[in-house]
């Protein structure tokens, strides 16, 4: 039984990150993109988590979610890249 539920978290946390990937490329607005690939790397985080990989997971969520995520809103609200029409 353990093992269905270690097959079903990971095939969720799967569709979450080709969604919220998904959802980054298509989105309308700068800021909605930035928050999709902040949502794909959290769940990178988690898949990593998962494998049972820690120090992977500490580094993708300090470095690929938290960092990127806020130098990509500093230089959208620096470009104010999110004003075109």
């Amino acid at each position: 039984m353990k093992i269905d539920w270690i097959v079903f978290l990971n095939t969720a946390v799967v569709i979450g990150i080709v969604a919220s990937a998904f959802m980054a490329v298509k989105a309308e607005k700068l800021f909605a993109s930035i928050m999709a690939l902040g949502a794909a790397g959290s769940f990178v985080a988690v898949e990593f988590i998962l494998l049972q990989a820690p120090d992977v997971a500490i580094a993708e969520a300090s470095v690929g979610v938290v960092l990127s995520t806020i130098v990509l809103l500093i230089t959208l609200r620096k470009t104010k890249g999110d004003e075109e029409e």
